[in-house]
């Protein structure tokens, strides 16, 4: 066996669902899995940065205590022992959550855990540390004037993507097993495309955020994984009502596992390219991404090539997010411009006129997308796109070069529509650019239809090899 094959069968015995089927055989325990991470944080994190703070005291408490319940026969939790991250975005007790910000202070007190990295502790998970975010998690890229840049697993020299670059860096890294990130336009899909990994944006709701979102309903949590199962488990875990979000939906009955591995024949499946010329997409991913529609067809499903006829609303998109970032550094004082990230305080500067009518038309904008998706679904079960019309271009920039725009909204065309909708979007992983850079496969579904996109997503990743791949920086 090479150093590729061992680091693919380190990988695959470390997804959560591989290790809590281990832990309770008896195979190993969340304390070897947490030094397994460890190690791969020391070799890995100081070329990539994908980590803002790692506890390894904290985490190896966490985790030998995890022992003793498997040893015991009674584990807290699916994701007991599970080492794991989260993004610098969600509160966690304990840890400063600094947002990638310099206005943010490491000072506490830190005394809650958002909804969802409550759940997991509950649930027994371990926490290594917090991953990088561009400041408040505002653009497609991650580098901040707190953190710097952060790497791709494919070369150092890539960007990871973003806003939840760091996150999903350390899961293709095995920095952990899982993450959380978050999502406004992109945020988890637009990183997993670049790195080869697994992202879900559930449907608006389903996972509870607090404190809410300046961005208000533009902002979802989501998983960040290696598979599509490790994304259904973690939605078993932090999913459902919580009573300081008042989007929050109750807990959904029954398991995301269920009925994972149905597979999709019959199923009715809408490719759409370019989503009806809204992006241009470089020959290889699109060539890799028509690859990937003729294997769900050949799984039995029932595709067809049509758009959804979906109006632009990039205007109404960049109107309702740097409104709700101006609202952000406004609780910072005047100076706050001044001190952030300067292409944002660009794009707060050109929206500080924003009337209160414009702010309407752009959500009757979002309305109208919703209709638009809602008849489409009916004819379809889901909607095939490229998660990204390129691959991961060099770190440190805010697009591709030679790009005639700087806003990454202009290169990630086929992920903020579907946050302006609130639909559920899954990216996997679907090949390689020619010199080894991952090409993702997004599947959306219609709301409420997390469980049918998480089935398609299974079904395309056990018929492929994709998700297998070990990053050239493990070999």
């Amino acid at each position: 066996m090479n150093a590729t094959d061992d680091a693919r069968t380190s990988l695959a015995e470390h997804e959560a669902h591989v290790l809590v089927r281990r832990f309770g055989a008896g195979e190993t325990t969340p304390s070897e899995a947490l030094a397994t991470a460890l190690a791969i944080i020391g070799a890995h994190d100081d070329s990539v940065h994908a980590m803002v703070l790692t506890d390894a005291g904290s985490a190896q408490r966490a985790a030998a205590a995890a022992d003793e319940r498997w040893a015991a026969g009674r584990p807290a939790g699916p994701l007991d022992g599970v080492p794991m991250t989260i993004k610098d975005m969600l509160l966690t007790r304990g840890w400063p959550t600094r947002k990638g910000s310099t206005l943010i202070g490491a000072n506490g007190p830190w005394e809650e855990d958002a909804p969802a990295v409550a759940r997991l502790r509950d649930a027994g998970a371990v926490f290594l540390g917090k991953n990088t975010t561009p400041e408040f998690a505002w653009k497609g890229v991650t580098d901040s004037l707190l953190e710097g840049s952060t790497g791709n697993p494919w070369g150092a020299g890539l960007t990871s993507g973003g806003s939840s670059g760091g996150a999903a860096t350390a899961v293709g890294l095995g920095m952990g097993s899982v993450s959380v990130g978050t999502d406004g336009g992109g945020s988890v899909r637009i990183p997993a495309s670049f790195t080869g990994t697994v992202a879900l944006k559930p449907t608006f709701g389903l996972i509870p955020i607090y404190p809410p979102s300046a961005y208000g309903t533009l902002s979802h949590a989501g998983p960040m994984t290696r598979s599509v199962t490790d994304a259904a488990l973690l939605m078993d875990v932090i999913t459902g009502g919580d009573p300081r979000d008042w989007f929050a939906m109750p807990t959904p009955s029954g398991s995301y596992l269920d009925g994972l591995d149905e597979g999709i024949e019959g199923l009715r499946v809408a490719f759409s390219p370019t989503l009806g010329g809204l992006g241009e997409n470089d020959p290889e991913v699109e060539a890799a991404v028509r690859a990937a529609v003729d294997v769900l067809a050949g799984l039995g499903a029932r595709v067809e090539e049509v758009d959804p006829e979906l109006p632009d609303g990039t205007d109404a998109f960049h109107l309702l997010w740097f409104t709700g970032a101006s609202k952000v550094l406004e609780g910072f004082g005047p100076g706050a411009l001044d001190r952030v990230d300067p292409l944002l305080a660009e794009n707060v500067r050109r929206h500080a006129e924003t009337s209160a009518s414009s702010y309407l038309d752009a959500t009757t904008m979002r309305m109208d997308m919703g209709v638009v998706m809602g008849r489409f679904h009916e004819m379809y079960d889901v909607l095939v796109t490229p998660t990204m019309p390129i691959a991961a271009f060099p770190r440190g920039q805010n697009s591709p070069d030679g790009w005639p725009f700087p806003l990454w909204t202009s290169w990630t065309p086929y992920t903020y529509p579907f946050n302006m909708t609130m639909q559920p979007a899954l990216t996997v992983p679907c090949g390689f650019t020619s010199d080894e850079r991952p090409v993702g496969l997004q599947i959306v579904g219609p709301r409420h239809a997390d469980r049918l996109v998480l089935r398609a997503g299974r079904a395309y990743e056990a018929a492929t090899p994709w998700h297998e791949a070990v990053p050239t920086l493990l070999r």
